[in-house]
């Protein structure tokens, strides 16, 4: 008899750890969300400027509780430190640990309290603005852009007709008009808060032809879709369609259009602020508290260049957080 050699049977080969490249290593899925995420968290300037709007988000929020509480005093008359011409006593508008920003020439008031605190009266009237804008501008492109035909062709005839109005010069030149409308028709007291009403009214009927022209675009693309197709098959109504079939298919362009229109809004609500047109003195916004700045450029250069610089900044900051929101929600998108 022959001698017969026993083999092993061979197993599974070993895995060739050695020769696998770094970094390599399970798939795993990601959703849409996650993805977007990764990529917003990938650009650091983008998440800087978040930081920034963020942190002016919750200064804006605590100022009034400050301003309650006695910590923070816009308002507070500071007359010892100015000297005889009323100019703010020490280098660089009398900055100090008490005033970090100086003090305002004339009255001496504290320059950073009323920078800090005209900053909620700024970003309320712009956020309320730009939200009334973003929800007129979202349902008129619905509608436009499901309907089509006439609706479609009368909404864009009355966003053309809107674009066709100086802004600037409309709500200088009805600006007493109006006022006296507010406050005899609609009963809304005199004062900071009518001016208030009449800004955030006009930036708001004057802004929303874009976001609406953005969606009727989106709409368009997305009513031959199999789901609307289905929805109509199984009758549903038209708000069905427009809020629960189209609209969550629209949040990120109508939440890039949000990030960018709101510091547009500050812009436009600092510079009627400066026109005069806003909520005027002694109360603060940035806009009124840059155009009492301009009459000191030169003799009290801080005072000037405080309002101005923050509100580059925010405006910045805001702009950068939509270009970092549309890159992550759209990668194909370039800057």
């Amino acid at each position: 008899m022959s001698n017969v050699t026993m083999v092993p049977l061979a197993g599974p080969p070993a895995p060739d750890t050695e020769s696998r490249e770094p970094g390599t290593g399970p798939v795993t899925s990601r959703s849409p969300g996650r993805l977007a995420w990764d990529r917003f968290r990938a650009d650091k300037k983008t998440i800087a400027a978040a930081i920034i709007v963020l942190l002016t988000v919750i200064l804006a929020i605590l100022a009034p509780i400050l301003v309650a509480t006695g910590v923070l005093m816009p308002y507070k008359l500071n007359q010892n430190l100015l000297d005889d011409i009323s100019l703010p006593v020490g280098a660089f508008g009398g900055i100090s640990w008490d005033h970090p920003l100086g003090v305002e020439p004339g009255i001496g008031r504290d320059v950073l309290a009323r920078i800090w605190y005209g900053l909620t009266f700024s970003i309320t009237i712009s956020l309320t603005a730009a939200i009334i804008s973003m929800v007129i501008g979202v349902v008129l492109g619905i509608i436009a852009g499901t309907s089509g035909g006439w609706v479609d062709a009368i909404i864009g005839r009355i966003i053309d007709l809107v674009l066709s109005f100086p802004q600037t010069l409309m709500l200088l030149a009805l600006s007493a008009t109006m006022l006296a409308f507010i406050t005899g028709t609609l009963k809304i007291p005199a004062g900071d808060l009518a001016q208030a009403f009449y800004v955030t009214a006009v930036l708001a009927v004057f802004g929303w032809m874009g976001i609406a022209r953005i969606v009727r675009g989106q709409v368009l693309s997305l009513r031959e879709r199999e789901f609307v197709e289905a929805a109509k098959l199984f009758g549903a109504s038209k708000p069905r369609i427009w809020f629960r079939e189209m609209l969550p298919n629209l949040w990120a362009p109508i939440l890039v259009q949000f990030t960018l229109m709101l510091p547009a809004y500050i812009s436009a609500e600092a510079a009627l602020s400066y026109l005069g047109v806003s909520i005027q003195e002694p109360t603060p916004t940035l806009g009124n508290v840059m155009r009492v700045s301009i009459s000191y450029a030169q003799a009290d250069p801080v005072f000037f260049l405080a309002p101005a610089v923050i509100i580059v900044i925010i405006v910045v900051a805001f702009n950068l957080v939509g270009d970092g929101l549309r890159d992550a929600l759209d990668p194909r998108s370039n800057r």
